[in-house]
């Protein structure tokens, strides 16, 4: 406050807005509200439409310049860009960019292709492969999309979740699409 009283010397003869000088301060924790309201607003924003369809989670990028080796596990989503090599396990989505690789098993609740991906699909509710998708390996998924111009050599099962084996479902083996 003598700081506050300093800089205001002439006003100093006006001692009923010194009074004042406490609403001035409250601007200060505004500020730190201020602060900090943009984050609350962000976090409670981001989940605000996802909260009907999936519970808050964060999603990690491997960016395109990186290359890793180990085991991915977890319950957020997993956007590659780069090259992964090892298993990815998490209760979320993954998506592999074009451009990027990965080689390993996959368990993901929604798995998005448009590069390549080495190694098999299992227990995922959908898997998309996009155009530029590449996928070396068997697929086991509630739904399978498969774009125009997608790649597959290997083994396919979906539609038989729980609601599929009453209606019974589709299986394909050893399917090549150019």
């Amino acid at each position: 406050m003598a700081i506050w009283k300093d800089t205001p010397a002439p006003a100093s003869k006006s001692n009923p807005p010194t009074p004042a000088t406490p609403p001035a301060s409250n601007p200060a924790p505004e500020a730190a509200s201020f602060d900090a309201a943009p984050v609350r607003d962000i976090a409670s924003a981001s989940p605000g439409p996802s909260r009907a369809a999936e519970p808050q989670l964060k999603e990690s990028l491997i960016a395109s310049d990186l290359t890793i080796e180990g085991k991915i596990e977890g319950t957020g989503h997993v956007r590659i860009a780069g090259k992964f090599n090892g298993d990815v396990n998490v209760q979320g989505n993954l998506t592999i960019e074009n451009g990027a690789k990965l080689t390993g098993g996959v368990r993901a609740l929604k798995v998005i292709v448009a590069g390549e991906l080495e190694g098999n699909i299992e227990a995922a509710q959908k898997v998309e492969l996009l155009e530029s998708g590449a996928l070396t390996g068997d697929v086991k998924a509630g739904s399978l999309t498969v774009a125009n111009g997608a790649r597959m050599r290997g083994q396919v099962d979906f539609g038989w979740g729980d609601k599929g084996s009453a209606k019974g479902g589709s299986k394909a083996g050893n399917d090549d699409a150019a």
